[in-house]
């Protein structure tokens, strides 16, 4: 399982709408907008790898104050095993009035060829 479909899971059984890299269709007023980022072999030995560091930020957008949902999302990315890299507020976006708040995360997987 990779990992957009591993914060795919995470997020819709938070009741929060999300896909990846763009929202299509009219977004509602609270959405998640999942990017990858990387996949790397920081692991290895042997000269093969080992295991696989995957990335993504989940860029949260909220017409309303964020605090609690980034709160409710950063404890369950925790408990499901992520690490959570970097947490950044965006700002407010005026063309569309949605605050824009993002999370980093990482995941190692075992790599199987």
């Amino acid at each position: 399982m990779n990992i957009t479909s591993q914060l795919d899971a995470l997020i819709t059984g938070l009741g929060l709408p999300v896909e990846t890299c763009k929202f299509s269709g009219k977004a509602p007023d609270e959405y998640v907008v999942v990017t990858p980022l990387a996949d790397t072999f920081a692991l290895h030995c042997d000269n093969r790898p080992e295991y696989e560091t995957q990335e993504a930020r989940l860029s949260l957008y909220c017409k309303k104050n964020y605090q609690a949902t980034k709160r409710r999302l950063a404890k369950a990315l925790l408990d499901a095993g992520f690490t959570i890299t970097l947490r950044q507020h965006l700002g407010r976006e005026d063309d569309t009035g949605y605050f824009h708040h993002v999370t980093d995360v990482a995941i190692t997987i075992k790599w199987e060829d």
